[in-house]
């Protein structure tokens, strides 16, 4: 499903995101509280995406955008490229069952147009073997959320103060080599094995939209880009009014 993409605005609007590689819109929806509008794009469909949304190839969008001067619409980019390859969750399975390098590798060429664009922007990824630098990473615990979700994002044409770790409050919920244990935490990724339902996702993670599991388990918390939003226009504002 392709939603309209609204065409450029008045100088006085808000300046917009473009959200790349958007799944259902966890990180829309906090560049969206932070005063972003946003324009998500993925090659699956996504109904629930809550803004509006080009379906189809990320990076053939992008090249578009950049070829046709479109992109100086936005202020800011956001790519959450898929990161199967090296996420720590899958690179023991994939490897144990004969699965490694099945997944295709997408960072590079996404910082490659990224830097094309001239503008500033991030990249994300969970922790592994994904080669991006690691500029700032955020953590549930430090928005009081139900999950860890640690996620790394490299910073492209800005920066900002690393705030520190927060500790844990105690362990993930769910079955270890045949234990169970009990913690403030779910897991928000898989199945079974104690894993949490749809509304202890929801309620985890701070997102109501969708009721989908595998969204759910793909998103990043809205609270992670609210707070990298906020941090970016207050550089920018800072900037113009100096």
């Amino acid at each position: 499903m392709t939603h309209p993409v609204p065409i450029l605005r008045d100088p006085g609007d808000r300046p917009r995101v473009l959200d790349l590689f958007s799944c259902a819109g966890g990180a829309a929806m906090g560049y969206h509280r932070a005063g972003f509008d946003v324009i998500g794009v993925d090659i699956a469909p996504r109904p629930n995406y809550p803004f509006a949304m080009h379906q189809g190839d990320a990076l053939a969008y992008l090249a578009h955008l950049i070829t046709t001067g479109e992109i100086q619409q936005y202020a800011f980019a956001h790519a959450s490229p898929p990161c199967q390859a090296g996420c720590s969750l899958t690179v023991g399975t994939n490897q144990s069952q004969g699965w490694g390098g099945t997944h295709v590798d997408l960072v590079a060429p996404t910082r490659r147009l990224l830097d094309d664009t001239g503008l500033p922007y991030v990249i994300e990824q969970p922790n592994g073997r994904a080669e991006i630098r690691k500029d700032l990473t955020l953590c549930g615990e430090q928005f009081g959320l139900g999950v860890i979700r640690h996620r790394n994002f490299e910073l492209g044409r800005w920066s900002v103060t690393r705030p520190a770790h927060v500790k844990h409050r105690g362990r993930v919920r769910g079955w270890r080599h045949g234990e169970f244990f009990d913690g403030p935490y779910v897991a928000a990724y898989g199945n079974g094995g104690g894993k949490p339902t749809i509304p202890e996702l929801q309620t985890a993670l701070g997102i109501t939209w969708t009721n989908v599991r595998e969204e759910l388990t793909e998103a990043i918390p809205p609270a992670y880009t609210e707070w990298i939003g906020r941090a970016f226009l207050t550089q920018t504002s800072l900037a113009v009014a100096a």
